[in-house]
């Protein structure tokens, strides 16, 4: 069998080229990956404190938390609490108990902390934002919590957990929201 020197360069050169223009399709793939992976939200999850007793709840909307309200029973442990997303609040979880401890976030001021301590029940809480104000709220016993999202730029966007006759329980769900939601609606 006698092979074609000049066949042979041939078909050497086309593989060669088809190699290079699939090497050069698979680094534009990656690079589009990237990019598009820069754009897309990142989250993380801080696990349950507390007793978590009761009924489930959480509590989420569109675009950044603008302000926070908070009830106390007695001075003694969190009763409720309710979130304001734009302009629209959220249903309360738990209960209302005299005037609620408010906090509203400033333009391009987000929360990027949860702590506080529990028990039975959540007996404190201190909403932390990323302008170095915070909210504390409650009675602060028991056993200390911290939660903060795993990506410096993510901040708090669902707050979840349980409800049995106060907050029994709460867990955070930390969001990197995309530059056009990071503007008050």
């Amino acid at each position: 069998m006698r092979i074609d020197f000049q066949v042979c360069c041939n078909v050497h050169n086309r593989i060669r080229s088809l190699l290079h223009r699939m090497h050069h399709i698979a680094v534009f793939i990656l690079l589009t990956g990237c990019v598009l992976a820069k754009d897309q939200p990142l989250y993380s999850f801080s696990p349950a404190v507390g007793s978590g007793g009761g009924s489930t709840y959480s509590i989420t909307g569109e675009g950044r938390i603008t302000a926070v309200r908070v009830w106390e029973l007695s001075r003694n442990y969190i009763y409720g609490f309710q979130f304001c997303y734009g302009f629209m609040w959220t249903p309360v979880v738990g209960f209302i108990s005299g005037e609620p401890h408010e906090f509203e976030l400033h333009d391009d001021e987000a929360i990027i902390q949860i702590s506080g301590t529990y028990s039975h029940y959540i007996q404190s809480l201190v909403f932390t934002t990323n302008k170095g104000r915070s909210l504390h709220v409650g009675n602060p016993s028991g056993n200390s919590f911290n939660m903060y999202p795993e990506n410096r730029d993510a901040e708090l966007h669902i707050i979840s957990g349980r409800v049995h006759g106060g907050i029994s329980s709460i867990e955070a769900h930390w969001l990197v929201l995309q530059n056009d939601s990071k503007t008050k609606q």
